[in-house]
């Protein structure tokens, strides 16, 4: 089951963290999220899946950056979130797609007990100006059944930022 934004709502300071929260942001069933104005993007290419790949930082300003088509971007939420009980999954909101902006390439699936900033996957299919503070992208909670085990990772759990992949981490590298 999905929550409504009512539940959502009753839910927040409980099994739902957001901050900031603006009650203005609930929608029937999920909670709109709001793109920072830092953004990171990957300096080398190709990437290696078994390296700390080095990144550029960029700050969009107020009057908006213009980003590249076919060029990755990781952005991050304003909103700081924790979720307990619950599997918070994210999407782009309707309005963004529409203009060819997408803010997951992969990665909308959240894990129960997951605290920190949503790192945003951001690819757009033309060039497109961007700005901060905008409503990029909602966030929604699923019910959980069963038995389960808090997500523990320590790769992405208590970030304070925008986190490029750790996928190196899994690969065992022999010296």
């Amino acid at each position: 089951m999905i929550l409504s934004g009512k539940e959502i709502e009753s839910r927040v300071g409980d099994d739902i963290i957001i901050k900031p929260f603006d009650k203005k942001k609930i929608n029937p069933n999920s909670y709109n999220l709001s793109l920072h104005n830092k953004l990171i993007t990957y300096k080398e290419s190709p990437l290696d899946m078994k390296k700390n790949n080095q990144v550029e930082k960029l700050t969009i300003p107020p009057e908006g950056l213009v980003l590249e088509s076919n060029r990755l971007y990781l952005g991050r939420t304003i909103e700081y979130t924790e979720t307990k009980n619950l599997v918070p999954m994210l999407e782009g909101r309707s309005s963004i797609g529409r203009l060819g902006l997408f803010v997951h390439v992969t990665a909308g699936f959240g894990d129960v007990g997951f605290k920190g900033f949503w790192t945003l996957e951001i690819f757009c299919i033309q060039p497109i100006k961007i700005y901060p503070n905008v409503e990029i992208c909602q966030v929604y909670y699923h019910t959980l059944e069963g038995d389960y085990e808090n997500y523990s990772s320590g790769k992405y759990q208590n970030n304070q930022g925008i986190q490029s992949s750790m996928l190196f981490k899994d690969f065992k590298i022999d010296k």
